[in-house]
This record gives C-alpha cells, sequence and structure tokens, in this order.
C-alpha cells in the first residue's frame, strides 16, 4: 500500500462526523511535527482546527481542507462498513475518501516532500484543517480568520483541496464560489374558520405574491465566469393538518447564491423591500454565509493551470460554480484563492470513492504547485 493510501485510510478509519475530528488532527500534527511543523490546536466551541507552519515571512501558501464528514446515511446502504476503508475494483471507498481526506493525505505528503527538498525554502508554507466544514462552519474556517485577522496572519495564497475534477482528475480548476445568504422568514396572520376568512388573515394569500416576486425576478445578468444570482425556496409550512383551519402563521426557508454583484447586506435591504411593499407582517432572520470571491490572473492561478495541465493532458476548466468551500473565509483576508481536488462524482454520496490512481497522483500534483510558488 502506498503511502498516500496508507494515511487516508487511517483517517477515513475515524469516524469524524461534524464537529467531531475523532482524532485525525493529531495524527497530521504529529506527521508534521516529525517533518519540521510548528503546530498551533485552534479549539473553539466543539470544533478543532489545526494550524501546522513551516519557515517565516512571505510569501504565505496555504494549503486549507477538512477533516470531517458528512453522516454516511444509513450503513446497511453501504457495499461496506463506510469507516472502514476499502478497495475494490481500483477504488477506495469509505466515507470523506473524495469529500475530503484523501486530499488532506496528499497535502501531508506533499508538504513533508516539499520541506525535505527545500528546509530553507523563501516564505511560509502552511496546512490549516478544520472540523466544521460540513457542519454549520461557524467555529472552523470562520473562527480561524477572525483570529489570523486579529494578530496579522497574512496569507497570500490559498490552495483548497475540496473534490473540484468532473471527469478525469486535474479537468477543472475552481477560481472563485458565489455567495451564499439564506432566511427563515415568518409572516404573521390571524387564525381562523376558512369558512369565516372575513374574521382570520391568511398568512399563505398574503405571502405568495411576495415569494412569486422574488423568485421571478432577474438580480443581474452574471458577472464575469460567475453564473447569474439565484434565488430559491426549500422549505415552505404552515397550518395545523386540518383543512378546515387557516394558519396563523407562515414560516418559508429561501437562499440566494450571489455572485459579486452584490454582498449580503444589500441583498437582505432588496429582498426586505418586497416584503415591506406587499404590507406583510414578518420577521426574518438572516444566516450571512459568505461573501463571494475571485481570484484573477496571477502567480496562483496561472501556476494551478500550468500543473493541471500537464496532469491531466490538457488546459483545466477554470470555474465559480459549485457551492461553497472554506475558501470564502480566507479570500477576505486578501488572499488569491483556487481549489484543486478530485473527480466529485461521488460526494456525500452511498458509497463514496476515490479512484486509487487518483489518489496516488494527488501528493504530486500538490507538491508541483508548492514548488511552482515556493521552491
Amino acid at each position: 500500500m502506498s503511502e498516500v493510501l496508507d494515511l487516508a485510510c487511517a483517517l477515513i478509519a475515524r469516524p469524524s462526523v461534524t464537529p467531531d475530528d475523532a482524532g485525525c488532527q493529531a495524527l497530521i500534527a504529529g506527521r508534521l511535527q516529525r517533518a519540521g511543523f510548528a503546530c498551533e490546536h485552534l479549539r473553539f466551541g466543539a470544533v478543532d482546527n489545526l494550524w501546522a507552519a513551516h519557515g517565516a515571512g512571505g510569501p504565505v501558501l496555504v494549503l486549507l481542507g477538512h477533516t470531517d464528514v458528512v453522516p454516511p446515511g444509513p450503513r446497511e446502504a453501504w457495499s461496506s462498513d463506510p469507516f472502514v476503508p476499502e478497495i475494490r475494483d481500483g477504488k477506495l471507498y469509505g466515507r470523506g475518501a473524495a469529500d475530503m481526506k484523501g486530499s488532506v493525505a496528499a497535502f501531508v505528503l506533499a508538504l513533508e516532500r516539499f520541506v525535505a527538498a527545500h528546509p530553507r525554502h523563501p516564505g511560509t508554507v502552511a496546512l490549516l484543517l478544520t472540523s466544521d466544514e460540513e457542519g454549520d462552519a461557524v467555529d472552523g474556517v470562520r473562527r480561524v480568520a477572525e483570529a489570523f485577522r486579529e494578530r496579522g496572519q497574512r496569507v497570500d495564497w490559498c490552495i483548497t483541496g475540496e473534490p473540484s475534477s468532473v471527469a478525469r482528475l486535474g479537468d477543472l480548476l475552481r477560481v472563485g464560489r458565489r455567495g451564499t445568504l439564506s432566511a427563515t422568514l415568518t409572516v404573521r396572520g390571524v387564525q381562523g374558520h376558512v369558512a369565516y376568512p372575513d374574521k382570520a388573515r391568511n398568512p399563505i394569500h398574503q405571502a405568495l405574491p411576495a415569494l412569486a416576486e422574488l423568485a421571478a425576478r432577474q438580480w443581474d445578468a452574471g458577472y464575469a465566469s460567475f453564473p447569474p444570482t439565484s434565488f430559491q425556496i426549500s422549505n415552505v409550512h404552515a397550518g395545523t393538518g386540518a383543512n378546515n383551519v387557516i394558519p396563523g402563521e407562515l414560516q418559508v426557508l429561501f437562499n440566494l447564491r450571489y455572485n459579486p454583484h452584490w454582498n449580503a447586506e444589500r441583498l437582505e435591504r432588496e429582498c426586505e423591500a418586497v416584503l415591506r411593499a406587499h404590507g406583510l407582517d414578518y420577521a426574518v432572520q438572516w444566516h450571512r454565509g459568505g461573501e463571494p470571491f475571485f481570484t484573477p490572473e496571477g502567480p496562483l492561478r496561472a501556476a494551478a493551470r500550468e500543473v493541471l495541465a500537464a496532469f491531466s493532458g490538457a488546459l483545466p476548466e477554470e470555474s465559480t460554480g459549485g457551492g461553497t468551500s472554506d475558501a470564502r473565509f480566507i479570500a477576505p483576508l486578501g488572499a488569491h484563492c483556487v481549489e484543486i481536488g478530485p473527480v466529485n462524482a461521488s460526494i456525500h454520496k452511498v458509497d463514496e470513492h476515490v479512484a486509487v490512481a487518483d489518489l496516488e497522483r494527488l501528493p504530486a500534483l500538490y507538491l508541483a504547485l508548492i514548488e511552482r510558488l515556493l521552491g
């Protein structure tokens, strides 16, 4: 078994369902300390974060990852135990194999090899891990970034190991992400009998025109390589379950995924202006998941493009699609951020897996990037 495969299996065997790190970071810190890294454990609430750095000064290159995984779901639906790594038909199976313990294992190998070959490298190379990427993402990299800002820790370049590839390793380079803004909207009415609507106020009837206006709105036409901003209602709930009762309250969950035309504050104002214009008696709780970020042309993007082209045999697609990642918390520190990782077809699914051949190539891919930037 190769060294990266062995480490990936050791991480998968630790059932680190968000926010429990289950000892993954201690294992990694022990290895990197032996390689000469200074390791700092940053625990906030129930979340473990690890900062392991080698070198001094700038430029500062950070490899960003997470040790937590999503729940496996019904174990009987898996072909093998999700926390017992198993190799079948050239694939490594287990929860986190692709998202993202495979990348984390490859990060560790690349870092060990880089500092062994370049013990006096310029600048700083570091690994930042959290156990709160798949969860609320409150006490993970978000809090670490706040601590970095307070103590003046600079970050110039950030490579996130999220599974970004589509069909083959290295076919896609993530150069940005949309922002995400979620809301819990409560519309208040007056409960009553459906036969006497004059004695009640139906919050569903009142809210529908406002929601239809928000859903039909063209927020923008896109931005650079970003798609247009989208508004999606994800849940609507009201009523007692009886068909003869007008409900007294309606709750709606919705989300906006937005490009750099917007920020969360402006979107909140726009949405609430619509709600007020329709005369709703409402309350809304907003959750700002992260602002959009975009990495322009520069040393990081150029190095990533060339390294991926060498590994995949063709220039990668450069994309801002997908959901969100923890890079959204690092980018506001002034860092240029890209995301590079294995094929994402099985992430969060039953029988999650990564191709062994891809996993065994990942350390060399990340090492090539580090050497291009700091070698």
